[in-house]
């Protein structure tokens, strides 16, 4: 993921009856203006208005080579993380994003893949869960990360739920026992059907010299949505769940 206007428009294609803020971390802009796209479609993170969130999102970005520490706002972050867990709000964590929160709450390491996991992958359910609802085994969605959480560690965590994987056997979806509002999804089944097409040719454009791996089983001259149902599917378990939260937190 890299683009942050076309995840903003992701995100609102999929939850299109969600009243949605999109917020930057201060601190990656610390030392140079926000640029004018940013500022004009999101707002500076603010730490006190996370309790007023029905649901939160933190998505992934083109950082997953780095070093959790070599993130110039990983405190930032750390922080919002902070106040998510307090408040109990509902929350999503997709690929960079379900990467830091599980290193955060639970100590889970990333691992750097000797290739990148991209293209259209079947998946098994392995422990349903309620944002699996309606999904079939093999059921369709897309992956793009150069790193993946070690699935040792989170199989020895009693705390964590290993609910699915692709064919290949890389996560899926990572869900918290005790913690039913915490949610960690390692596929962009955010993207359109361009999504895996815009990605490559923005890694291309910026490093023409390199060898870029093409996603796999996806055209990248005419792409197919085949991922279409189970991304309607997801996100509509997801905001029941965001709803269910809210009416355990209300009594």
């Amino acid at each position: 993921m890299h683009n942050k206007m076309d995840t903003q428009k992701r995100f609102k294609t999929v939850l299109p009856k969600v009243n949605l803020t999109f917020f930057y971390p201060r601190m990656h802009y610390q030392d140079r203006p926000v640029p004018m796209d940013v500022a004009s479609t999101s707002k500076p993170l603010n730490l006190n208005q996370i309790r007023n969130f029905d649901g939160f999102i933190i998505t992934g970005a083109p950082i997953d080579h780095l070093d959790f520490k070599n993130v110039t706002y990983i405190e930032e972050i750390r922080c919002l993380l902070q106040e998510l867990n307090k408040y109990k709000v509902q929350q999503l964590y997709f690929c960079w994003g379900a990467m830091v929160a599980m290193n955060y709450f639970y100590g889970i390491e990333k691992r750097i893949l000797p290739e990148k996991i991209f293209g259209i992958y079947s998946h098994l359910i392995i422990e349903p869960h309620p944002l699996l609802n309606g999904l079939s085994q093999g059921f369709i969605a897309p992956h793009a990360r150069y790193a993946e959480m070690d699935k040792k560690q989170i199989m020895q965590n009693p705390r964590l739920t290993i609910n699915s994987i692709d064919d290949n056997g890389h996560l899926f979806m990572v869900s918290a026992k005790d913690k039913p509002e915490q949610n960690f999804i390692f596929s962009h089944i955010e993207y359109d059907r361009n999504g895996l097409r815009d990605e490559y040719q923005r890694e291309i454009a910026a490093h023409p010299d390199r060898h870029y791996k093409k996603p796999e089983n996806y055209s990248l001259s005419t792409p197919l949505f085949q991922w279409q149902d189970t991304q309607k599917i997801f996100f509509n378990n997801w905001l029941k769940e965001v709803e269910s939260n809210k009416l355990v937190l209300n009594k």
